[in-house]
């Protein structure tokens, strides 16, 4: 159990912590080069991750709730990983205005952390599922 904990816990971390610390900064919220418009939503956003990543938190350490972190983290992680991937349709890019781009082996970091996150998410999921299912079978195999 522990372990589920934590693996969920560090997806949640990626999210509510890390990518705030890598956007507070000249790149995101204090780019000259955003319009106000744009800053506005990007630090919605931040906040908004970051609370309910303080809420998934609580529900996997105080209420025990695995299961519904998990599918509000897949939530936050596949929501970026579709924004990447019909960034053309909207005219984003995960590039800065210099044409620099973070990367772990020639791969989007934001693409590895959150596509990892989300896989383990995923299997968390189906693995808590499943249990579920079988608990529920026993119970009504008692009736």
């Amino acid at each position: 159990m522990i372990l589920k904990k934590s693996t969920i816990s560090f997806v949640i971390l990626l999210y509510a912590v890390a990518v705030p610390f890598l956007e507070i900064n000249d790149t995101h919220v204090f780019n000259p080069d955003w319009t106000p418009h744009a800053k506005i939503h990007e630090v919605w956003q931040l906040l908004t991750n970051s609370s309910i990543g303080i809420f998934c938190l609580w529900l996997v350490w105080v209420k025990k709730e695995l299961k519904t972190s998990v599918l509000i983290s897949m939530l936050v992680t596949g929501g970026f990983l579709i924004a990447y991937s019909i960034q053309n349709l909207y005219g984003g890019s995960m590039k800065y205005l210099d044409g620099s781009e973070k990367t772990i082996l020639g791969l989007n970091i934001g693409v590895v952390g959150f596509g990892v996150g989300f896989i383990l998410l995923s299997i968390l999921y189906f693995k808590t599922h499943n249990h579920g299912e079988k608990l529920n079978n026993r119970w009504l195999k008692g009736l």
